[in-house]
């Protein structure tokens, strides 16, 4: 099967896609022909070599890259019994451990795994799992009750595409952050304001909400920028740990750090198809363009996520 690798860490140029066996699953694992696979900033950092470097992921011969998949199980393990050959499904393989999504099959543990929305297509069911799952630990963390105040940075990104929308669901009164080009379509996912600069962000914020929100969501990685929006003995969200501030105030600055739940993706699924989550695709390429895709990526202002397809 074709599958997306580094044999050195370095710039796009250092991705190949070469010819690998395909893999048998396990006890407890089953196999997943691949639809669609996203690219996410963690696919970015895995190819340059900081993933390795932080001893998050192993030296290799070559290192398998893509951490979420849409597609159909081809193959069961012994002992699988949740899914059967021929179930759509969506999945996240675990950050440390198996060969990339970015491929033609993957195999996973099948507790990693869950029924994929009948209600979009494979591609676009293929933004859901990293993203979701990030966006859905992130707001658990901020401990926060209905009709307390949330801060999103990067509203109109991958993660907070879905804060924003969890937030809505969960009753919180939001205030994002995006892009001009995108401030329309954000309101419509539920928040209450939209700002369209970092600039002075702290005072923006508290313009809205005199004293401060009860908690932030920096999905943009702004730091101590989005910080300043934060009410003393609030809660900061950080997605990357090198730019969480420091918890001054009497904050609380938590990291969050995303696991392969099947269970829980199964029910974020499900709210795609009920309507209350929306996946959001920039654009799809195949797997042998994948230089293009990290090189879109890496550019920023993608809209969405980046798909790669068999």
């Amino acid at each position: 099967m074709h599958s997306v690798i580094v044999r050195r860490f370095g710039g796009p140029e250092v991705l190949e896609v070469i010819d690998t066996p395909v893999p048998e699953p396990g006890p407890g694992q089953v196999r997943v022909r691949v639809a669609g696979a996203a690219l996410n900033p963690i696919d970015l950092s895995a190819r340059a070599g900081r993933l390795t470097e932080a001893g998050l992921v192993a030296p290799a011969q070559h290192l398998g890259l893509g951490w979420d998949v849409s597609g159909t199980v081809d193959a069961v393990g012994q002992g699988a019994r949740r899914f059967r050959a021929g179930d759509p499904v969506i999945g996240l393989r675990d950050l440390l451990f198996a060969g990339g999504s970015h491929a033609e099959h993957v195999v996973l543990d099948e507790q990693a795994v869950a029924p994929a929305p009948t209600s979009v297509s494979p591609v676009e069911a293929a933004a859901l799992p990293l993203n979701a799952l990030t966006a859905d630990r992130a707001l658990r963390l901020t401990g926060l009750e209905r009709g307390q105040t949330l801060l999103v940075t990067g509203a109109s990104g991958g993660v907070g595409g879905f804060a924003v929308q969890l937030a809505a669901l969960a009753g919180l009164r939001t205030v994002a952050l995006a892009r001009p080009d995108d401030a329309a379509r954000v309101l419509s996912l539920g928040v209450a304001d939209v700002l369209t600069s970092a600039d002075d962000l702290g005072s923006a914020v508290r313009a809205i909400v005199p004293g401060g929100v009860d908690a932030v969501i920096d999905a943009a990685v702004l730091g101590i920028q989005a910080h300043q929006a934060l009410r003393g003995q609030g809660t900061f969200v950080a997605l990357v740990a090198p730019y969480a501030p420091p918890p001054i105030r009497g904050t609380r600055v938590v990291v969050q750090e995303v696991f392969a739940d099947g269970r829980r993706l199964a029910e974020l699924s499900a709210l795609v198809d009920a309507g209350a989550l929306t996946p959001r695709v920039a654009r799809t390429l195949p797997l042998a363009r994948s230089r293009t895709a990290h090189e879109l990526l890496e550019r920023g202002g993608v809209r969405g996520r980046v798909v790669l397809t068999p």
